[in-house]
């Protein structure tokens, strides 16, 4: 299917998500299993897009995090001081992406700053397709970031929290923010995402004093659109400057 197909059949997309979606899970679903909807072409160009542009910055970093999975929280890890809970995104490998990828680069400067065992690192598993990514974030993934919150606060009670995520991964942050009380949302330390479809709404109860977002210039999917090629693809080259963010809070 051609590009210009493809945007096509996304303008009447973008035109039937004018109103509040009722149900995302039937919206998800509707996607998925509608053959008029070239949801795979389209998942298939936006892996291209990834692909052709993805950034290869090397990091001098000790590479704690060298897996696209951390389960620190939930594979009975002992509490440690700061318990970062990450959402991957579209089609990243793993709960956390590839160790080349932004969440694990990030997590390995958070660590270099803060020490190896003060950081557990829990990824989100949740489907991290491009159904998701459109209709503003994964409803099950969300939900699961939330239910991850609130197990740390419940199972970890000194703990920090620090919730964060990439592209469709940061939806998932805003997501599960909008979903935790005010009691939960008090405990959670600090908030940073990359490269944020929704970056001009807050995040629930939780001040906006705790909370960035990066955000780079010429980014796509931060404008409100859907290329993810590009400054999409660059925010290893903000792990760093996220890690000091986050260090200096924790």
């Amino acid at each position: 299917m051609k590009t210009s197909q493809l945007f096509l059949a996304l303008s009447a997309f973008g035109a039937a998500l004018a109103g509040p979606i009722a149900n995302e899970a039937v919206a998800v679903n509707t996607l998925e299993t509608d053959t008029k909807f070239p949801l795979a072409a389209l998942e298939d160009w936006f892996i291209s897009k990834l692909d052709e542009s993805e950034d290869t910055e090397a990091h001098l970093h000790a590479r704690q995090y060298a897996s696209s999975t951390s389960n620190q929280l939930i594979d009975g890890t002992a509490c440690r001081r700061v318990t970062l809970i990450y959402a991957r995104g579209t089609t990243q490998a793993g709960n956390i992406g590839d160790p080349a990828a932004v969440g694990p680069l990030f997590f390995n400067s958070l660590a270099s700053r803060i020490g190896v065992s003060s950081l557990a690192v829990q990824g989100v598993t949740y489907a991290a397709n491009i159904a998701g990514f459109l209709i503003g974030g994964d409803p099950a993934g969300s939900r699961t970031m939330a239910q991850l919150a609130e197990r740390a606060v419940t199972q970890c009670p000194n703990t920090r929290i620090v919730l964060s995520g990439y592209s469709q991964g940061a939806q998932l942050v805003h997501n599960a923010a909008n979903q935790l009380s005010a009691a939960v949302a008090n405990r959670i330390t600090a908030v940073l995402t990359f490269g944020d479809p929704k970056r001009d709404q807050g995040f629930g109860a939780i001040p906006a004093s705790r909370t960035r977002v990066i955000c780079r210039t010429g980014d796509n999917i931060c404008d409100g659109g859907i290329n993810p090629g590009g400054e999409h693809t660059r925010y290893q080259q903000n792990a760093d400057e996220a890690a000091a963010w986050v260090a200096a809070r924790v």
